[in-house]
């Protein structure tokens, strides 16, 4: 993967996975993103409430079955205009598609994304919604 400088913009990268936030974050840098990561729901609303990301990639599941939502939603209220993708292993676990368009009406997320999606992959979606 080709290292670009994009360092003036910021994701947010929400995960109560340490092995996952841990890959994630490696990934993103390594893409030439700044990373500013959380692992739970309260530390990123932490950091929500004093700085504004350009791009939030958000676990759905953290202290509560609904935390990414609920983010998601905290996050779209304070800065409508920043892409929010969530990333879950949900649908795999329960066969609810979000990405079907059957929940995307109410939950405030611009993507969703299975975990296990290739790195690369989440790098190409971030530059998408990004439009770079």
């Amino acid at each position: 993967m080709k290292k670009l400088d994009f360092k003036d913009i910021t994701i947010l990268v929400v995960d109560d996975d340490f092995d996952y936030l841990f890959q994630m974050c490696y990934h993103i840098e390594n893409a030439g993103f700044n990373v500013i990561r959380a692992d739970s729901q309260a530390e990123a609303e932490e950091i929500i409430s004093s700085s504004k990301p350009d791009l939030a990639l958000l676990d759905l599941m953290m202290e509560n079955n609904d935390s990414g939502f609920i983010l998601a939603y905290k996050l779209k209220k304070a800065y409508p205009e920043v892409p929010v993708i969530i990333a879950t292993a949900v649908a795999g676990e329960t066969g609810l598609d979000f990405g079907s368009g059957n929940v995307s009406g109410w939950i405030k997320a611009d993507c969703y994304l299975e975990k296990g999606t290739r790195p690369e992959v989440i790098v190409e979606t971030i530059k998408q919604l990004l439009k770079l």
